[in-house]
């Protein structure tokens, strides 16, 4: 088999290396960003919360009226085969179902179109690099742009619509900060490319419910959250408020609890990580390795 180190792909059943994988350029997937997807973790040989990213994702293709004509037991083996063969021992393994070519000329019918379902991973990804991570990253709340309202986009179905986190990133790269975060039109916090935000206020940990996707990492953040006793509060949070937190961290597969010392030019923490992020970041990785929430990998 070709070398699948790199990264491995499933489509049509075939596993073949990453770079090799290929959709029509008439897809809608392509043409329209009309996709769903979902990323799970694979961390030292086992997925971690499979069946919860799995139900995501089948909640997704409801929510966008896909049909894949495939089960949730068909897509984990086939994420099961194409990970085993790759031989990654963790990975950032995503899912994905898109619209699909329409091959009624001319329609713009979506019912018409060959809905179908694509799978690829790769080594493991860190959102924000580990050493960075340690130390604090870095936010700018993006000016320019706001996050697409929930009304015209769902944010509770993983998706490919990036234009405002795109538009965030150049604001953010060109001022020298690490990543972004969008607000909604009422000047409240929601989330930014691949993460949810949460604010810590003595002991009590908020994060915004609407206008965000609602992360397996964020879910698990909560129940960690609980277990230390905080009292978590999921609702609308005002940028006005979250200026006053004590401490402010984010929530991604890619990397877990990622502390947050600055945002815009204000320092939190004294600009350094809090020691509820620290502790909820090694939590964590500790959490990656409890029995209970991990799927072994088979063997191919």
């Amino acid at each position: 088999m070709d070398d699948l180190s790199n990264g491995a792909a499933w489509i049509d059943g075939t596993i073949l290396p990453i770079s090799e994988a290929r959709i029509n350029v008439t897809d809608w997937g392509v043409t329209h960003s009309d996709m769903a997807y979902d990323v799970v973790p694979v961390w030292q040989g086992a997925f971690f919360r499979l069946p919860d990213y799995l139900q995501r994702f089948t909640a997704s293709l409801s929510a966008l009226r896909m049909d894949i004509a495939m089960g949730p037991d068909q897509i984990q083996a086939a994420l099961h085969r194409m990970v085993g063969a790759s031989g990654l021992h963790s990975a950032y393994v995503a899912m994905v179902a898109a619209r699909g070519r329409n091959p009624v000329p001319g329609s713009r019918d979506p019912r018409d179109c060959q809905n179908h379902f694509y799978a690829w991973c790769v080594p493991y990804v860190h959102i924000v690099k580990p050493e960075i991570a340690e130390a604090g990253t870095s936010v700018w709340i993006a000016k320019s742009v706001r996050r697409i309202p929930q009304d015209s986009v769902n944010p509770r179905v993983k998706n490919y619509h990036w234009g405002d986190f795109t538009s965030g990133l150049f604001e953010a790269k060109d001022k020298g900060f690490e990543t972004t975060l969008l607000l909604d039109h009422q000047d409240n916090v929601t989330e930014g490319p691949g993460f949810n935000v949460f604010a810590l206020f003595g002991d009590r940990l908020v994060t915004s419910q609407h206008g965000v996707l609602h992360g397996i990492t964020r879910q698990t953040v909560l129940e960690m959250a609980r277990e230390m006793g905080l009292t978590v509060e999921t609702r609308p949070l005002p940028l006005e408020e979250f200026w006053r937190a004590d401490e402010v961290f984010l929530s991604s597969s890619g990397g877990g609890v990622i502390p947050v010392t600055r945002v815009d030019e204000r320092h939190f923490s004294n600009g350094a990580p809090g020691p509820c992020a620290r502790q909820l970041r090694k939590t964590y990785f500790e959490w990656l390795m409890k029995d209970a929430l991990r799927t072994p990998l088979h063997q191919v």
